[in-house]
């Protein structure tokens, strides 16, 4: 099904989502990095996250280390491996930095195991129980698209700083939060033919719903397509985008995607604020870039989308980029890939009452990613 907004959808999304696997929200994020002491310090400094949680060769970890930030309700774990023969290593060769565990906060983690393995899921990590002096977490985990891992952590019974293991970190530095609330949604790279392939995986498995699908027509340029679809748990908590890659004159943004990361994996993470004109403010004032729009989007945006709260101007200065649906509109931005490799990115974007993902602002999206596309020599 096609919707050119999804506000109809929400109000059935939970009945077509199945409730056999009751999920809370978005627990944490791991990123493999090659040097996770070096990407904390980035995090904080760049978006403003706080530290939270480290272990490490200090608390009697010796094959890792990882540094735990937060903001709001936004956990980023950033994990390096500390020998050469090491499975982290391995990935960060093969990939470079990236996401490799998307952890989704649940209430009994051993059943929400025993569901998605028995529809076909395949196992990364059996139920579990760790403990510490503050109780005990428990947590199991499946396997998703490319290498990303689904943990499912179970934590009522833990009043730790994370998770049993890490100890708190409380280092003298620490630039100020920058208003990012939560995870909105994490989109999915997946290579020719296999968005349909993962979208039965999530309903079939995980029990989510169809929201919303772009084919290309709706995501295309005169160079480039691709298409999309949107998956969605049954309160709409937890929202997996999956894309591949559509038939164009030039290589798109997700086969450069694939080409650079060997594989399907996690393209960008978007980040909820209340107020994106301030939140872009700051982050650009900390060395964060930004896709660049052209202003001449700015001379008819609001025929398009009608009526704003906010004054045009400082959206045109920042390249903030502006859609409606039938429940309200959004204000979104994105910016240029964090890594040297061109692959993971964030997205910063501010609903106000709409729940779609800017469908108008497609064209002019992919117009900007394709002139990066253009200068780094893989259009």
């Amino acid at each position: 099904m096609k919707k050119d907004d999804t506000s109809l959808e929400l109000e059935k999304i939970v009945l077509q989502a199945e409730d056999f696997l009751p999920l809370l929200g978005t627990d944490y994020i791991e990123i493999y990095v090659g040097n996770a002491k070096q990407a904390a310090h980035y995090y904080q400094t760049a978006f403003g996250f706080q530290p939270l949680a480290y272990a490490g060769l200090e608390t009697g970890m010796t094959d890792r280390a990882s540094y735990v930030l937060r903001q709001e309700k936004i956990t980023i774990v950033l994990t390096s491996p500390l020998n050469s023969d090491s499975v982290i290593n391995e990935h960060i060769k093969n990939h470079g930095d990236g996401v490799k565990v998307l952890a989704i906060w649940v209430d009994d983690a051993a059943k929400s195991w025993k569901e998605t393995t028995s529809r076909g899921g395949k196992s990364c990590l059996e139920p579990e129980e760790i403990n510490d002096a503050h109780g005990v977490v428990k947590r199991s985990g499946i396997h998703t698209y490319g290498e990303t891992l689904h943990y499912f952590i179970e934590r009522k019974n833990y009043s730790g700083v994370f998770l049993p293991g890490y100890i708190e970190w409380n280092p003298a530095y620490k630039p100020a939060s920058l208003g990012l609330k939560f995870v909105d949604h994490i989109v999915g790279n997946v290579g020719w033919n296999e968005m349909d392939k993962w979208c039965e995986f999530y309903a079939k498995v995980m029990g989510f719903a169809q929201l919303v699908s772009f084919d290309d027509k709706d995501i295309s340029t005169e160079y480039t397509a691709l298409m999309s679809k949107v998956m969605s748990n049954g309160n709409g908590r937890i929202k997996f985008p999956i894309n591949e890659p559509a038939e164009g004159r030039k290589k798109s943004q997700i086969e450069e995607y694939i080409d650079f990361y060997n594989g399907a994996g996690v393209q960008h993470i978007a980040l909820s604020t209340d107020n994106i004109i301030e939140t872009v403010k700051a982050l650009k004032s900390r060395g964060v870039e930004f896709l660049i729009i052209p202003a001449i989007y700015y001379d008819t945006v609001l025929d398009r989308v009608g009526e704003i709260d906010e004054d045009l101007e400082p959206l045109k200065e920042l390249g903030i980029l502006i859609d409606r649906d039938e429940e309200g509109y959004l204000l979104q931005i994105f910016t240029k890939p964090i890594l040297d490799r061109p692959t993971m990115f964030f997205e910063i974007i501010q609903r106000k009452g709409a729940q779609s993902f800017g469908k108008g602002n497609f064209k002019a999206l992919f117009e900007a990613i394709e002139r990066e596309q253009g200068l780094r020599g893989t259009l």
